[in-house]
């Protein structure tokens, strides 16, 4: 199981658009073992320190496998649709990683 923390930072006025990218490829992560946790668009009150541009949403996933993550990545419908997000998100910043078994201090198999 991987997990990935996605913040999105969009292109001014192109909400809209961005919209209507996740619409299409949201629904496509079940195709791929892959689950959205959390969609989360916070506000500047969310924020207890920010330096610099807050993000417009922040998506928590998971995928199965990794392989699952870059067939999703590379499926051909998602692919039809990419144009939007081109034109709609100006920047992401991508955090993968897996779940931590703080307990006994190590990752689990």
């Amino acid at each position: 199981m991987i997990y990935l923390i996605l913040m999105i930072f969009i292109k001014e006025g192109k909400e809209t658009i961005f919209h209507e990218f996740e619409d299409l490829a949201i629904p496509l992560l079940k195709d791929y073992n892959g689950q959205l946790l959390y969609r989360i668009r916070p506000t500047a009150e969310n924020f207890i320190v920010c330096e610099g541009e807050r993000p417009y949403e922040i998506h928590f996933l998971s995928f199965a496998s990794e392989a699952d993550f870059i067939n999703f990545s590379k499926d051909e419908r998602r692919k039809a649709f990419l144009h939007l997000k081109e034109a709609s998100i100006k920047t992401t910043f991508l955090v993968k990683g897996k779940v931590r078994d703080e307990e006994n201090n190590n990752l689990p198999a």
